[in-house]
């Protein structure tokens, strides 16, 4: 079945949702987003916790209120919203193949939003050895088994060792802890993050190198930095963080990847190398809070809509790319739009001074009053950029101290 749209939106999670319940509230004509899960409202949907702001009377919203909220939004504003939906391809430049209940479709548009979001990397994509039991999950796993099922011991477990260090292993610290399973330590490379779980025993400095047991999880194998060995006993492991963008769709279509992120370059209106596509959320870098990946949705429909409108497409813009302890920048490209930069680093940097340079000649120095910290982002201001030739080569942005 072949079907026209004008915006379709693909990814119904903070980003996706935000979009499309501002397009179609700004009458963008006709909007759709598709979901593969069943459900809509992406990862919030499973954290039931509280941190997602708060409803019109102020009460704090846990994850899926916030997604439910997001849903109704996109929905009220005219938008339509199809689950179990999953876009497998691309059959031209702004059209999709899509596998669908109904059977297979072919959806054209005028644009298209591509806000898949991001993952956790699973064990195997860690390059741990070991068998394969029952009881290795990645945080997202562990919060729709507890969800779904509760807390069932045959499910969750009854000891636990969480690895990572930034606030998604205290997530699913706290998850766990909810369900009654004791977390018997947190296996972290970072250092000195013994008071962020606190009571919890911490291992800093380490690594996990191999996981025991065949039918279920025994234990887990663990390497310091000194090159020590043992092994905690435990019946489940969590493997939290290390986010990577979902960018396979993106990459079928030959977007350019940003080098530092993995996710599609684009500019600071979100526009991709490829003339009406653009990209938004989480799938430009793996994770943000869902706040910041909804506002950037809101953010992209201008840009959408001046596409729907006949707005030209630019060339692509001057990279940005980060260098020392900086690990990744967004956008990855530059335009003649003056746009905040987002940056993260590799490890703490205390008051660092970050250097921006084109061509060898040096752009700028600003220290920063606080510090960086590899699990937040720093956003830095626009006018930062405002010397930058467009005509020259990459911006290179790095970081002192």
């Amino acid at each position: 079945m072949n079907r026209t749209v004008d915006v379709l939106v693909v990814g119904a999670g903070p980003a996706g949702l935000a979009a499309a319940a501002r397009l179609a509230a700004a009458g963008a004509g006709r909007v759709e987003v598709l979901e593969r899960d069943e459900t809509a409202g992406g990862v919030p949907r499973h954290c039931a916790r509280t941190g997602f702001g708060a409803d019109a009377r102020g009460r704090p919203l846990d994850g899926p209120a916030y997604a439910r909220r997001a849903v109704r939004a996109a929905l009220r504003a005219g938008a339509t919203v199809r689950t179990g939906v999953s876009a497998t391809g691309w059959a031209g430049p702004l059209t999709l193949d899509v596998t669908a209940p109904t059977g297979l479709e072919r959806v054209r548009a005028r644009a298209v939003v591509l806000a898949t979001g991001a993952r956790e990397r699973p064990r195997s994509a860690r390059l741990v050895p070991g068998s394969r039991p029952a009881g290795v999950l990645t945080t997202g796993e562990l919060q729709r088994t507890v969800l779904r099922f509760g807390a069932r011991p045959e499910r969750v477990g009854r000891r636990a060792v969480v690895v990572g260090g930034d606030p998604v292993a205290r997530d699913a610290v706290r998850t766990l802890r909810a369900a009654g399973v004791d977390v018997v330590a947190v296996v972290t490379e970072a250092p000195g993050r013994r008071a962020a779980f606190g009571s919890v025993p911490v291992v800093t400095g380490a690594v996990v190198t191999d996981v025991l047991g065949r039918v279920r999880l025994s234990g887990v194998a663990i390497r310091d930095r000194d090159g020590r060995t043992s092994t905690l006993r435990c019946d489940t492991v969590v493997f939290t963080g290390d986010w990577i963008p979902d960018h396979e769709l993106a990459r079928a279509r030959g977007l350019p990847l940003a080098a530092g992120t993995r996710g599609p370059a684009t500019d600071g209106l979100f526009r991709t190398a490829a003339p009406g596509v653009f990209a938004v959320g989480n799938l430009l870098r793996g994770v943000e809070p869902a706040p910041v990946a909804a506002a950037e949705g809101r953010a992209v429909a201008a840009s959408v809509r001046e596409r729907l409108a006949g707005g030209p497409w630019p060339a692509p813009g001057v990279p940005v790319v980060t260098k020392g302890p900086l690990r990744w920048v967004t956008p990855g490209l530059l335009g003649p739009e003056t746009v905040p930069l987002l940056v993260r680093p590799t490890a703490l940097l205390v008051r660092p001074v970050l250097t921006l340079a084109q061509d060898g000649a040096p752009l700028g120095r600003h220290r920063l009053s606080g510090s960086l910290v590899p699990w937040h982002s720093v956003r830095l201001p626009s006018h930062w950029t405002r010397g930058v030739d467009l005509e020259g080569g990459p911006v290179v942005i790095g970081a002192e101290g």
